[in-house]
């Protein structure tokens, strides 16, 4: 069996009806809550995910400005670290069903200033490229610049700790797991993207990389106008189809050295989670989106506490329609 359909065999039923879909998610009790971001005017943020800490650069005055294209990728939202957290866990259903591995590359779009998921995603993979408009690049690199540093020196601190009296409790085993995953790296590039105006291609995996596709592409907390709905979709099917691209360009070279090509084997796979603002603007996401991907909303016994009914927050996974064969699952 692949590795895809046993992760969505374990999602379950697909999403059936854009109607029922955004009736149900809008009719629970979520907690109050503001436009959604932490703290729109702290310079810096200071987080504590899965066991690390984070000084997280964000730019308020961005966010206050009246700065044609967008402002929202200046702070951390909220949705940013229950979803980092879950993602980058190994408990994760994309680790556990095999569609994330040591050998994986993911681009995330929409990553704002704190390139936080791929702080906490990449020591886990291959390879995982930030994407977003130019103006948040200079704070998104200098976030995984400073924090991947500071970690880095919390497991080396970790491992050849001062000499000290015997210990009289447990260490913080997550943070130093945290700390650990830190100093193996992981591969983090930035490149701007615009959905509305730059061309996807197979150069967003790097000039050093091999691959010419991505096994998984990400966005988290994207869609808050209808206006972003249609080229945040484009963007998404273009992303997803660099994989059957990369399979057939590869064909004719394998065919003649003898060997299989095996970029087909594996669907690129979508994965969006959101905070359910608006019914309409939400319906108008999931009626294009499934138009295009086969989609499923990631249960409640598969996620982090934080993204789980009644929160506000809401996690999909789509895989394009014509990759995937649903007689099979």
């Amino acid at each position: 069996m692949k590795k895809s359909e046993s992760l969505l065999r374990a999602l379950g039923t697909p999403v059936q009806s854009t109607e029922e879909e955004t009736f149900e998610l809008f009719s629970q009790d979520p907690p109050s809550q503001s436009l959604g971001f932490i703290d729109g005017k702290a310079a810096v943020l200071e987080l504590t995910v899965g066991g690390r800490d984070f000084a997280i650069h964000q730019s308020p005055g961005v966010l206050s400005s009246n700065r044609a294209g967008g402002t929202t990728g200046a702070v951390v939202w909220k949705t940013t670290p229950p979803f980092a957290e879950w993602l980058s866990s190994p408990a994760n259903p994309l680790f556990a069903h095999g569609v994330l591995s040591q050998d994986s590359l993911v681009l995330e779009l929409g990553c704002g200033v704190s390139a936080l998921v791929g702080l906490l995603v990449a020591p886990r993979i291959a390879r995982y490229v930030l994407t977003d408009q130019p103006y948040v690049a200079r704070l998104a690199q200098q976030n995984v610049a400073e924090n991947q540093r500071q970690n880095q020196r919390g497991a080396a601190s970790a491992k050849n700790p001062p000499p000290s009296r015997p210990r009289r409790a447990s260490p913080n085993l997550a943070a130093a797991a945290g700390r650990a995953d830190a100093a193996r790296g992981g591969r983090i590039g930035f490149y701007p993207l615009d959905w509305e105006t730059d061309r996807v291609t197979s150069a967003l995996t790097g000039a050093d990389s091999e691959a010419k596709s991505f096994d998984v592409v990400v966005a988290c907390d994207c869609i808050y106008n209808e206006a972003l709905v249609e080229p945040f979709v484009s963007t998404c099917v273009d992303l997803c189809r660099l994989r059957a691209d990369a399979t057939a360009s590869a064909a004719p070279a394998a065919a003649a050295a003898g060997q299989a090509t095996v970029s087909s084997d594996e669907p690129c796979i979508c994965v969006v989670a959101q905070h359910l603002r608006d019914p309409l603007v939400f319906e108008a996401w999931l009626a294009s989106f499934s138009d295009v991907f086969h989609t499923w909303r990631v249960p409640d016994r598969l996620l982090h506490p934080g993204l789980r009914a009644n929160s506000g927050l809401a996690v999909h996974i789509g895989v394009l329609k014509n990759a995937i064969d649903m007689e099979g699952l």
